[in-house]
């Protein structure tokens, strides 16, 4: 298999690369640190990324562009495409598409193993789900998933169980493994609308941070969403680790969770283990809970309870 990682040598990229190996060649804007140079802003110099290599067979986009015609130009030259953004309303327009070749949505942590998550407590107790989502504020996240996070600031989107919420507001406890009871407060991931529809029931996300700080800051400053926008905002750091949990919560309290460290490293192995398992999808959208399950997670970096 033959591989080409948009922002290859990014936070996530990187990790794609890497568990990838051989065949996968890497394409971004500096030409140093990538195999093939590109500027996704302009559709002749990514149809030139696309046939620089022979034979590429899947196109994995960890570039933070969110751009339908990436899908539609490597679809079109018959190449596979995963990406894994978690903005609603991008996946809503690649979800649109009637591709050539196969397009994966909901690749990685949140969204991904979530949705694996949530359909095995799904199916364990038929109803509403709660998913927490608690992501190490001490990694050095990349560029693209900073400026989402601080981006939802401020913003309302559409509650899976009607009406509309605030992101980082109508907070709920989780008792998450590892790591106690925590607040964690509503959030715009997109899997939780995908799945809503896919379930039946209201599905809702909710996320924090490992810093109870951090996540009481991102609460405070989504009351400020024009504070919160600044580019002095978006470069914030907090004290914290790396550590990730995903947790699922059944209608009838049961949970299925996973855990690791390095969000990235997590989003990276399961977008590498997407990408193989893409070549053997019919044409058409696919969201990546529906291409893996817990079954065939890596192990390697992720523990599952």
């Amino acid at each position: 298999m033959r591989t080409l990682v948009l922002g290859g040598y990014g936070a996530v990229g990187a990790h794609i690369v890497a568990e990838l190996g051989r065949e996968t060649f890497v394409a971004g804007r500096n030409p140093a640190r990538a195999d093939i140079a590109v500027d996704l802003t302009d559709d002749n110099s990514y149809r030139a990324a696309l046939t620089a290599i022979p034979e590429v067979d899947v196109v994995v986009n960890a570039s933070g562009a969110e751009d339908v015609r990436l899908a539609i130009l490597a679809t079109d030259a018959g190449m596979s495409f995963v990406d894994i953004t978690a903005s609603t309303a991008y996946v809503a327009e690649l979800e649109r598409l009637v591709p050539a070749s196969p397009v994966v949505v909901g690749v990685g942590i949140a969204p991904g193993l979530t949705g694996m998550l949530a359909a095995a407590a799904h199916r364990a107790a038929p109803g509403p789900v709660d998913l927490a989502v608690l992501l190490g504020a001490g990694e050095r996240h990349g560029v693209a998933a900073t400026a989402w996070t601080y981006d939802l600031l401020g913003r309302r989107f559409a509650d899976p169980g009607g009406g509309s919420v605030r992101n980082f507001t109508r907070p709920k406890a989780f008792t998450l493994p590892g790591f106690g009871t925590r607040r964690l407060y509503r959030a715009d991931f997109s899997d939780q609308h995908t799945l809503t529809a896919e379930f039946g029931v209201p599905v809702r996300t909710y996320f924090g941070l490992d810093s109870r700080l951090a996540t009481s800051g991102l609460a405070a400053l989504t009351w400020a969403p024009p504070l919160g926008r600044l580019k002095s905002v978006r470069g914030m750091h907090f004290p914290g680790s790396d550590r990730w949990l995903a947790l699922a919560q059944a209608a009838d309290g049961r949970t299925r969770w996973a855990a690791g460290r390095s969000q990235a490293r997590g989003t990276g192995v399961i977008a590498a283990a997407t990408a193989r398992a893409a070549m053997d999808l019919p044409p058409g959208v696919h969201h990546g809970h529906r291409v893996l399950n817990l079954g065939t997670v890596p192990d390697r970096v992720i523990e599952l309870g």
